[in-house]
């Protein structure tokens, strides 16, 4: 698998394999599939693992985990895991958090620990999120005591939603070592998106700003949470973000056709071949989907000539 550079933090492979598919997020799984899948992941060459508390019932992506590794230990994978902070910044939630996932992983650090809550702007409200004020004055330097502490390696942030606020934190020092960006062919944020019609997502402009800070992209949401496979794989009320997106992707469905691919290949390919992402987070929950991105990735980057025809669905 190809190797990419991934900051401060060294190299990490392509695909990372994510929490949320082996968690059961994204349709239905079991433990023992999700163990295995964590094993041909490590086989395959994939170097890293991204996790969140809130992937699961009983927290179960990072218990997967824990069990994958104690059967077959992987001592130099790397470990990201999240922190929420619904109720606004704190210090002792971060590291609350924090403890309690390494106690599930039965680790002493984390390669990462993200910033799982979107921003609002200054002067703003909104639900369940965090204003730049506390990002600077609390969340920053928590992550980076942690850091000095050796309990991370590094720090980074969910970088969905208003991309002002966000661009800000790139501008910000210290500066997080990598962001998780919204990257799919047709643009699409899905139930992700919070603020309406306040503002507008621009996860183009997102990419180009964390690249320029020198903050490392991890590729989210490639396949659209579902909208850009054949056929989605959990029950949603057709009024659902997901099912919403689904129908509007008929039309990329077609064309994925015509290329020879899979809708789901053609979107990772697409993530891959995007300028400035260090890595692609892979929402599968079964071995079967893990070949098939594998397979994509094999492929390489998509040619000019598919660039040219999914141009329609790329532009904003």
């Amino acid at each position: 698998m190809e190797l990419r550079d991934f900051g401060r933090l060294g190299q990490i492979s392509a695909l990372t394999l994510g929490g949320g598919g082996i968690a059961g997020v994204w349709g239905g799984t079991d433990r023992g599939e999700a163990v295995a899948t964590v094993h041909a992941a490590l086989d395959a060459g994939i170097t890293m693992l991204d996790l969140a508390p809130s992937y699961g019932a009983d927290f179960e992506s990072e218990r997967t985990v824990a069990e994958a590794l104690r059967l077959r230990p992987a001592p130099d994978v790397m470990i990201t895991s999240k922190v929420r902070l619904p109720d606004g910044a704190s210090a002792a939630r971060i590291r609350g958090s924090l403890q309690a996932s390494l106690t599930r992983l039965n680790r002493d650090h984390l390669d990462v620990l993200l910033l799982h809550t979107q921003f609002r702007r200054t002067g703003t409200t909104l639900h369940e999120t965090v204003s730049p004020e506390e990002y600077r004055d609390e969340i920053v330097p928590t992550f980076e005591a942690l850091r000095d502490e050796g309990l991370i390696r590094g720090w980074g942030i969910t970088a969905v939603g208003d991309p002002a606020p966000i661009i800000e934190a790139f501008h910000h020092t210290p500066r997080p070592d990598t962001a998780q960006i919204v990257v799919n062919p047709l643009n699409q944020n899905g139930d992700l998106w919070i603020h309406g019609d306040t503002v507008r997502p621009d996860n183009a402009a997102l990419i180009s700003a964390a690249t320029a800070a020198g903050v490392a992209v991890t590729a989210i949401r490639v396949v659209a949470a579902g909208a850009l496979t054949s056929s989605l794989d959990r029950e949603v009320p057709p009024t659902h973000p997901a099912a919403v997106d689904f129908a509007r992707a008929e039309p990329y469905r077609k064309l994925a056709a015509e290329l020879g691919e899979t809708p789901a290949a053609l979107a990772h390919r697409y993530a891959l071949t995007v300028p400035g992402v260090s890595t692609v987070i892979l929402g599968v929950k079964n071995r079967t989907e893990l070949t098939e991105c594998l397979a994509a990735e094999a492929r390489g980057p998509l040619s000019p000539e598919a660039l040219t025809a999914l141009a329609p669905f790329t532009t904003p």
